[in-house]
């Protein structure tokens, strides 16, 4: 060690640097590499989540889901499908849109091996073993002209609803399939202030907490309408923004137009949270409404607001975690699946296009959500089948 002259006092010195800078710049570079070294093996840090934060979450198609239907049976256009508090997935479908060539069995004489039509109503488990079936006209009710909707209360109910002339009812049915009730009628509709018929309904929704069933109504009407879920009595309904809803001839939706201050044909699905907010999907206007139980507004989302045909925002499911952060949203004219953040309506992630192979969608026209996370959705048109999307980020449901 050498000193430097004094100039009324003086510092030691290594190689030529004040003894503290060398130390400091020593155990500086030496944390520097380790911090590097660190960032090799673990590559980039992961910041902790907020509290209350949830995964976005991913999925992959579960091309085997589910297995092959028994008895020669074939499905048509789905028309709804829903997952019941066992995690069990059920699904109506409507055996009237087979082609010839697609229930060829069926004809008299069988024009080829295969088909027959499966009955409208099939369940399922999550592996996609087929568990019951049922459906169609029986003794004491009217069937539904074209099957459209269904949903599976806690009490072990089994609702469904139609969009054909004149179905103007939904009906109500033990698990096995033995009628019940229903609320309307297979006959003309009264419009869209009738409290006592219904217009096509196209979707229904349980309050098991008030014991109450919200109705989107739907292909012929332009409300949410809700009834006592035993008794069927006529509780309240709403239009577009919780205004009283009208049947005057609407324009044609065009993006660049004011809004519609009226809900479009059709009103196409009711969800409700468990905060109590109930979300509806006006599909041919592009957007989903948010209302209070009681009807008020609360605000409205907008989604490719330049798509045309039959609308942008066709069905969603609840996401499952505890705070239900999320809303999964089926568009069947864009064909995909769109993840939105329930607060703000913010597109956070999306699956799927147009196409016939596993994962893509023909008319992705319902979907489902199990409690694991797993995604269901049904295809009408040409598409004629279901599908499952395994959660591969289990962290999402947090």
């Amino acid at each position: 060690m050498t000193r430097t002259p004094d100039r009324g006092h003086s510092k030691p010195i290594v190689a030529g640097l004040p003894v503290a800078l060398w130390l400091s710049r020593l155990i500086s570079s030496r944390l520097i590499s380790a911090a590097i070294v660190a960032f090799a093996l673990i590559g980039t840090p992961t910041l902790p989540r907020a509290a209350g934060a949830s995964e976005i979450p991913t999925f992959a198609v579960d091309p085997s889901w589910p297995k092959p239907l028994p008895n020669n049976w074939i499905l048509g256009q789905v028309g709804g499908i829903t997952v019941d508090s066992a995690g069990h997935i059920w699904v109506i479908h409507r055996p009237r849109s087979l082609t010839d060539d697609e229930k060829g069995a069926a004809l008299t004489p069988p024009r080829s091996k295969c088909c027959i039509s499966a009955p409208p109503v099939l369940e399922f488990d999550t592996d996609g073993n087929l568990l019951r079936a049922w459906g169609g006209p029986g003794e004491g009710y009217e069937w539904v002209g074209r099957e459209h909707g269904i949903e599976v209360d806690d009490r072990g109910f089994v609702w469904i609803g139609g969009n054909a002339e004149n179905d103007n009812a939904i009906l109500k049915f033990t698990l096995d399939g033995k009628f019940v009730s229903q609320i309307g009628k297979i006959a003309p509709t009264g419009g869209s202030n009738d409290t006592s018929q219904l217009g096509k309904p196209a979707e229904t929704a349980i309050d098991k907490d008030a014991n109450e069933i919200y109705v989107a109504d739907g292909y012929g009407n332009h409300r949410v309408i809700v009834f006592d879920a035993t008794t069927g009595a006529y509780k309240r309904h709403w239009g577009a923004y919780g205004n009283r809803p009208n049947d005057e001839k609407q324009a044609a939706y065009d993006p660049k137009a004011p809004v519609s201050q009226q809900f479009g044909n059709p009103v196409h699905c009711v969800k409700i949270a468990n905060d109590g907010l109930v979300y509806v999907c006006d599909r041919i206007n592009d957007r989903i409404q948010v209302f209070k139980k009681d009807g008020s507004f609360v605000k409205e989302w907008f989604y490719e607001k330049n798509t045309l045909g039959n609308g942008a925002v066709w069905d969603l499911a609840i996401w499952p975690d505890p705070n239900q952060t999320y809303l999964l949203s089926a568009d069947g004219e864009n064909n995909e699946i769109r993840v939105l953040r329930r607060d703000d309506g913010t597109v956070v992630g999306s699956f799927g296009r147009n196409g016939r192979n596993a994962g893509q969608f023909h008319w992705v026209h319902a979907i489902a959500v199990d409690a694991k996370g797993n995604v269901y959705t049904a295809e009408v048109d040409t598409g004629k089948r279901v599908q499952k999307f395994k959660l591969t980020n289990p962290d999402a449901l947090r």
